[in-house]
This record gives structure tokens, C-alpha cells and sequence, in this order.
């Protein structure tokens, strides 16, 4: 069975950054994207960033652009979030998933962590 465990939350303040990573086991894929979806209080669940399995492709939700960058390690089946410049409105439980169809876009089905909160104060 797959699993995902997500690391690296926490609260920060404005202007700080945090890494956050995500680490792959059990049954995974031969190829998969991995990624993050986010979801603030009160709110719906948003795509934040993808990565291909190759690591060849990457996307990214425009709020977040220039401040983020994903990452992957294959031999470690373990995804990174670099954030940098966080703003409060970055305050969401991030969640980590694996997309079977493999695509930066994470258009596929999914599997999705359990997540990890991100606070930002002002």
C-alpha cells in the first residue's frame, strides 16, 4: 500500500522560509508525478506545484510563482517545497499527493497525504 508523510510545517512570519518535503513508500508507481495542493481555512483545496517523475517538467499556481520551487528525489521517492518570501495568505494545510498520470500538472488520479499546516503571520 502507498504512503505519504509530509514534514517540515510550522509557523513562520512574514518574509520567512520553509522547506517542506514528502517522502513515497509502500507500493509506488513505476512513474509518477508528485506534488501539492493547499488548502486555506474555509476554503477549497488549490494546486500549488508539480513535478514530473523525470523532474524534466515542473508547474506552478501563479499566486505562488517565483517564490516556490518543487523539487524530487527518485532515489529517495521523496518530493521537496522550497518557500520562500511567504506571505499570510499562505496559510493552509499543504498536502502532498502522487499523480498516476504523470503529468507537472497533476491531472491524473491521485493519491493524497494526510497534509501538513503552513502559518504565516503578519
Amino acid at each position: 500500500q502507498l504512503q505519504l508523510v509530509e514534514s517540515g510545517g510550522g509557523l513562520v512570519q512574514a518574509g520567512a522560509s520553509l522547506r517542506l518535503s514528502c517522502a513515497a513508500s509502500g507500493r509506488t508507481p513505476g512513474t509518477y508525478a508528485m506534488g501539492w495542493f493547499r488548502q486555506p481555512p474555509g476554503k477549497d483545496r488549490d494546486f500549488v506545484a508539480g513535478i514530473t517523475y523525470s523532474g524534466g517538467s515542473t508547474h506552478y499556481a501563479d499566486p505562488v510563482k517565483g517564490r516556490f520551487t518543487i523539487s524530487r528525489d527518485n532515489a529517495k521517492n521523496t518530493v521537496y517545497l522550497q518557500m520562500n518570501n511567504l506571505k499570510p495568505e499562505d496559510t493552509a494545510i499543504y498536502v502532498c499527493v502522487v499523480d498516476f498520470l504523470d503529468t507537472a500538472a497533476l491531472l491524473g488520479n491521485k493519491f493524497w497525504g494526510q497534509g501538513t499546516q503552513v502559518t504565516v503571520s503578519s
